[in-house]
């Protein structure tokens, strides 16, 4: 290990009883996976402001700027050492305002809603795949951020309280 570090974003909007998601296609580290609505890696600017990296996404890839947003939040941090790195993902989660359209595209892919029921999807990234469970069990419930570390057998999360 190198200590080389990849550190990424990614959003996943909310409907009533749906989530936006994105079948990204010709990305570096995701092709061909339903991934959060928006996301991507970190500019050097915003190193230390995941807000400003998923905002900056969204608005690249979906066109939509956060007063199109409610409820926008960090909810899950995950760690995941691959290929000589170790990858942390910021998990923002959040829903449109209404009256915003809901036929929403991307240049990224081919985006579309699917009912919790449906989710999660096998063809997800691997941590992706443990965050939308967590969510969907527990996560939705709660307030709270939470640290996602993946071993062979999924994701280990624990509450990351503030003190």
């Amino acid at each position: 290990m190198d200590g080389r570090l990849r550190n990424m974003t990614s959003l996943y909007i909310m409907g009533k009883d749906k989530m936006l998601l994105l079948l990204r296609q010709g990305g570096r580290v995701a092709d061909n996976v339903w991934t959060g609505s928006a996301g991507g890696h970190f500019e050097e600017n915003e190193l230390n402001d995941a807000r400003a990296c998923v905002l900056r996404e969204t608005k690249e890839e979906l066109g939509l700027d956060e007063t199109d947003l409610r409820d926008l939040s960090l909810r899950y941090v995950t760690l995941r050492r691959i290929r000589g790195e170790i990858r942390q993902n910021y998990y923002f989660f959040a829903k449109l305002k209404e009256g915003t359209d809901e036929n929403l595209t991307s240049d990224e892919g081919i985006c579309r809603w699917f009912p919790y029921s449906e989710l999660p999807i096998s063809d997800m990234p691997y941590s992706a795949r443990y965050v939308i469970t967590h969510f969907l069990e527990i996560g939705h419930e709660t307030d709270c951020i939470y640290v996602g570390v993946a071993g062979g057998d999924g994701l280990v999360f624990t509450e990351l309280p503030e003190y």
